[in-house]
């Protein structure tokens, strides 16, 4: 059972509640979109950790301590994260990976951005990425912090609540969506600003 888990492909974390905050925001840099969008969750995951623990009957595993996952262009790190699946058909059939929870300092990396939270949820077939829990995310230069990130993996879209699931209010900043952006750097005269050429003291 434990060939089989390691054999299955395990896309990594995360999934949606429904609720939608009041206060959310989309991420920003192209467009909202996510490069994550053109993710291939059916990619084996490599994955490695202090100590796994198969529970069999409970048709789960949970790996503990310095959780590293890798599939493709992404990765998970977290401090504790358990893999639920069901039952293959057949005796020698591998398990069928429905969903993974990873708590402990979730963080995924993407190569065009980074996303961290204190909990991290994974629904396998409806291909959605959540982090719960003073969340941040990173692109570019770009910053947005809040409760909640949902990154849907089938339209690439990123989304940010003030709220975590439940409707619980976010410990940062009562609840709302902060973010720092980049902007273009322009002079006043709206022209991008340029180093002054070095200058030759004159000769005595």
């Amino acid at each position: 059972m434990i060939r089989g888990l390691l054999i299955a492909a395990l896309p990594l974390l995360a999934t949606a509640a429904a609720a939608q905050s009041a206060s959310s925001a989309q991420a920003q840099g192209n467009g909202g979109l996510s490069v994550l969008r053109g993710h291939d969750s059916n990619a084996p995951v490599d994955v490695t950790s202090d100590r796994i623990e198969v529970q069999d009957r409970a048709d789960r595993a949970i790996f503990v301590g310095n959780v590293h996952a890798v599939q493709g262009d992404m990765t998970m790190d977290s401090a504790r994260m358990t893999v639920a699946y069901s039952r293959g058909a057949g005796p020698n059939a591998d398990p069928q990976i429905q969903r993974i929870d990873a708590s402990g300092g979730v963080t995924v990396v993407s190569p065009s951005e980074r996303a961290k939270g204190s909990f991290g949820i994974y629904d396998l077939n409806r291909r959605i990425i959540t982090l719960i829990g003073n969340v941040s995310l990173l692109r570019g230069g770009n910053t947005v912090n809040g409760a909640r990130l949902v990154i849907d993996l089938n339209t690439g879209r990123s989304t940010v609540d003030g709220s975590a699931v439940g409707g619980a209010a976010s410990s940062a900043k009562g609840g709302r969506v902060t973010g720092r952006f980049t902007v273009p750097q322009k002079t006043q005269n709206g022209a991008t600003p340029t180093t002054p050429p070095a200058t030759t003291p004159p000769t005595k």
